[in-house]
């Protein structure tokens, strides 16, 4: 039987987990709410983090096609641990959102699911603000 353990980090704090089979890299392409004075020291544990990073466009169609990408690894003939390491900058809204949502659907699909969120509760990154807000 395959169990999936669906892991959130911050590239600030390190690289994604070591044996990852998929590694999602939510930096570049989805806004990140850090930049919001609003939501910048809240997490994912929190309704306003949960809603800004859900109603991103393209964030859903990713957790969908994620789901696909770990149905198609049960399939295989091997079954074990499926390890999805999903990432952004600080690990605390963008990373853990998505890992959220992913195990959601995944549990949906009859897929036993574990969580780690390696960084969600680790301090803010202050950071330089430079360029388009990602």
């Amino acid at each position: 039987m395959t169990v999936v353990r669906v892991v959130s980090f911050g590239f600030l704090h390190g690289g994604p987990p070591e044996g990852a089979d998929l590694v999602l890299d939510l930096r570049r392409h989805f806004r990140d709410p850090h930049v919001d004075p609003a939501l910048k020291y809240l997490t994912a544990h929190d309704e306003p983090v949960r809603r800004a990073v859900l109603s991103t466009p393209g964030i859903r169609e990713l957790v969908a096609c994620t789901a696909g990408v770990v149905e198609a690894f049960d399939l295989g003939p091997a079954g074990g641990v499926v390890l999805v390491a999903v990432g952004c900058a600080g690990g605390r809204h963008r990373a853990a959102t998505v890992t959220m949502a992913l195990a959601a659907r995944l549990t949906k699909l009859g897929l036993p699911v574990v969580i780690e969120h390696r960084d969600l509760d680790k301090p803010v990154v202050e950071r330089a603000r430079t360029g388009t807000p990602r």
